[in-house]
């Protein structure tokens, strides 16, 4: 599932290659990706506008409009989550297509080189008046387009948040800490692989109540979450941490060569070395 690097590249490539580009046309009849509006409705609200900048909090990414015309006022938020697996895919007339979200397997790094492509998992697409365009690619059809998105109930951004106010949202209650990074009202952006990727780096069971962590303990998990997030950021994705692939039966701890240990926390698979992190 994309995660918060997934998502940042897909913010950074529509600030690369999809900003101050004209919208001509929106296909948003996919009444389940652009739910709850109906077909047309945000074809209507972005017609004749321009992105002008991409923004993320957690795993939310929304993008501001241009007024139409000469008008100066701005026009709505576009809204878009890549839900499990979506992908951003933006095209320039006879150029490179520019690529950002969920990680792709098998022989094809970009989906657009992919032959067996069908049509119908670009979910939502802009064609821009320069003859490109800007596709949201879902196979499983579990992305969300909207107008105006409610970020209300996101905690901080967990790529920017400070580390005060990290020790202060996640050293609260019994729950385990991996729950508490998994909470997205209390961090926003930390999925399954990159808690068990920061828990990992930090050597903190993931079982440990997050309020009975210590001061340096705290502040070890903040350092390690930032140093994980930005990572997967500049290597591709939360798949290139270190600890990713020794999350499977018979695998070992690459530092200590224990034998990882796996249970359900926080309602997720959870993998961790019981030697170093206790």
């Amino acid at each position: 599932m994309p995660e918060l690097p997934e998502v940042e590249r897909a913010r950074t490539a529509i600030e690369r290659a999809g900003l101050n580009r004209k919208i001509a046309e929106v296909d948003d009849t996919d009444t389940w990706v652009c739910r709850p509006h109906p077909p047309g409705e945000i074809a209507d609200a972005l017609r004749g506008r321009r992105l002008v900048s991409a923004h993320r909090q957690g795993k939310t990414m929304w993008c501001e409009t241009s007024g139409q015309g000469r008008s100066r006022t701005p026009g709505p938020t576009l809204g878009v989550h890549l839900g499990m697996s979506g992908r951003i895919v933006i095209t320039q007339r006879g150029g490179t297509p520019t690529e950002g979200g969920d990680r792709l397997t098998g022989p094809y790094a970009n989906a657009q080189d992919d032959p067996n492509r069908k049509a119908i998992w670009d979910r939502f697409t802009i064609a821009f008046g320069d003859g490109g365009s800007l596709a949201l690619f879902d196979k499983r059809r579990l992305a969300r387009v909207r107008l105006d998105p409610d970020l209300s109930r996101l905690g901080p951004d967990a790529q920017r948040v400070d580390r005060s106010d990290f020790v202060e949202r996640v050293a609260r209650g019994v729950a385990p800490v991996k729950a508490r990074l998994l909470d997205q009202s209390v961090i926003a952006g930390v999925g399954n692989l990159l808690a068990d990727e920061t828990l990992w780096q930090a050597k903190i069971s993931p079982r440990r109540p997050a309020g009975e962590l210590s001061r340096t303990e705290l502040n070890r998990l903040y350092r390690s979450l930032q140093n994980s997030t930005q990572a997967a950021i500049e290597h591709g994705g939360v798949h290139t941490g270190e600890i990713i692939e020794f999350r499977g039966v018979g695998r070992h701890c690459p530092r200590c060569g224990t034998e990882m240990t796996v249970a359900g926390v926080g309602g997720r698979t959870t993998w961790w070395c019981p030697q170093e992190q206790n």
